[in-house]
């Protein structure tokens, strides 16, 4: 149990550096991926993360980006100096990599897994592959698929939402397939550049529960997974739908209002999850990780959870903001 001396936490738990496989984490901190609309080709979005990396946070994923921008938009060249910026700063850099284009506002006919053909869906498993690799070459210490929250992949593992009926679609095993072949192929990647593969999962969606995720992460982990990002992880208590996935033995990210220090120690302490991710929180104050350690939590500029310039702005199509700057 976490240690109170009047005001003070014993947040010893919450810094302990992670080794995962030839990586270390510095503490247990995570930036997760939060689409800010920063050129990321740019010295501002440079700044955005690294000034978020030089906070403390010991892994910082960078937002959702379209794997159709990489070998024309994105390259190994323009990514370097983001990569740079965040090592500079003392974190892991990952990117999290979306399947199809992201465009706000939303698009009103996006794809789904009913209307993609096979060509289509073997394109989008190369463009994953094209990423990893230009990834690699830009020097980010890991990638990460995004298969949650009702967006194409995660609609495939879908029995509601994927009506197919070939190798993508009917049984839960086809149902998987998608997200597997793309984390397959990301796994040869990562291997011949010694990038850590994550994979970011809704643990309940529509159409399934916990016990066909369960299914689907063991085949994730037999397939090379290394860290699994649950998404939401919190339902009763914080990390609660995060924990049951413990059982993998690979590190996971447990996310949702742990900004708050005494939920983000709860799932710590009660092994729920190896790694915190702070959202809006280093929205507000990049630099919650040095002052949570130096236990000045009352120095902490609080995310008010009003919306208004992070995802009012998402809405608008503009940069993401703060009105607590």
């Amino acid at each position: 149990m976490r240690v109170r001396t009047g005001d003070t936490v014993d947040t010893s738990l919450l810094f302990e550096p992670l080794a995962i496989k030839h990586k270390i984490l510095r503490n247990r901190i995570v930036l997760p991926p939060m689409v800010t609309l920063r050129d990321l080709t740019t010295p501002e979005a440079a700044r955005w993360y690294g000034e978020r990396s030089a906070g403390g946070t010991a892994l910082v994923i960078v937002e959702a980006t379209s794997v159709n921008r990489f070998g024309s938009e994105l390259t190994a060249e323009n990514l370097k100096p983001l990569v740079e910026a965040i090592h500079v700063g003392g974190a892991l850099a990952a990117i999290q990599l979306f399947p199809v284009t992201i465009e706000f506002p939303k698009v009103e006919d996006p794809p789904t897994p009913n209307s993609v053909s096979l060509t289509e869906i073997e394109k989008i498993i190369k463009a994953y592959q094209v990423a990893a690799e230009i990834c690699g070459e830009a020097g980010f210490d890991g990638v990460e698929p995004h298969g949650a929250h009702n967006y194409l992949i995660n609609q495939f593992f879908s029995m509601e939402q994927n009506l197919r009926m070939d190798d993508f679609g009917g049984s839960i095993e086809a149902r998987m397939e998608f997200g597997l072949r793309i984390l397959r192929i990301s796994r040869s990647v990562c291997d011949r550049y010694g990038m850590l593969l994550l994979y970011r999962h809704t643990p309940i969606g529509q159409g399934y529960g916990v016990d066909e995720s369960l299914l689907f992460v063991n085949e994730l982990v037999k397939s090379g997974l290394d860290i699994l990002d649950v998404s939401p992880s919190s339902y009763e208590r914080p990390g609660d739908r995060a924990a049951p996935f413990k059982r993998f033995n690979i590190p996971v990210i447990a996310v949702g209002e742990l900004d708050v220090v005494d939920r983000a120690m709860e799932v710590l302490e009660e092994g729920r999850a190896d790694l915190v991710a702070i959202g809006r929180g280093l929205i507000a104050d990049p630099r919650w990780p040095q002052k949570v350690k130096a236990s000045r939590i009352e120095d902490v500029v609080v995310c008010q959870k009003c919306d208004e310039l992070c995802h009012g702005n998402l809405q608008l199509g503009i940069p993401v903001a703060c009105t607590e700057w």
